[in-house]
């Protein structure tokens, strides 16, 4: 009887495991005169709303995750970025940066949603993202580089003495996608 419940409990861990996807944070945003728009270093916070799969409670504020932040998930000898215990259900879930995911948003990304970081999710989705400060990116023209962009608007605008040109990011859009590992 105990090897068929250690069987079950094993069997009920992979079968959550195979549950919870990849999900894909996709940004679609105008470029003028700017390429290579990407989270700066490692240290970048993501911030995101998250839903518990379980009972579907929604958390108020935005949290954050961030490759240089790891935390142990109890009961396993693995860790994440972020991990969390559901205020409704009390279920303990987690979602990890996935470490090479993260991708800049080229000028030939112009208006088309493009993966910028994925999660893997044990137990939560993310269903909202709040960008803010930490972006950086690079003029067309002259290779100017700009730091600390703060798109918390979700426009910037800026004028690159060098090339004598405005240069921004406009009208940025996010969406979640959910891929099968």
């Amino acid at each position: 009887i105990e090897l068929q419940i250690r069987a079950t409990r094993t069997l009920r861990r992979y079968a959550c495991h195979l549950k919870m996807p990849k999900i894909e944070l996709q940004i679609r945003a105008m470029l003028e005169n700017v390429t290579n728009l990407q989270a700066s270093g490692e240290d970048f916070r993501w911030y995101i709303k998250i839903r518990c799969a379980n009972c579907g409670e929604e958390t108020k504020e935005f949290v954050y995750v961030s490759l240089n932040v790891s935390h142990p998930i109890k009961g396993s000898r693995g860790s994440a970025s972020l991990v969390t215990k559901c205020k409704l259900c009390g279920r303990e879930n987690s979602l990890d940066i996935i470490g090479d995911s993260v991708h800049a948003y080229m000028a030939e990304d112009n208006n088309t949603f493009k993966t910028m970081v994925s999660f893997d999710c044990r137990g939560v989705e993310p269903i909202d993202f709040s960008p803010r400060v930490g972006f950086s990116a690079e003029a067309v023209g002259s290779g100017t580089q700009f730091e600390d962009i703060d798109l918390s608007d979700r426009d910037w605008s800026e004028y690159d003495e060098e090339s004598q040109q405005s240069v921004g990011v406009y009208s940025l859009e996010h969406r979640f996608v959910s891929k099968k590992k």
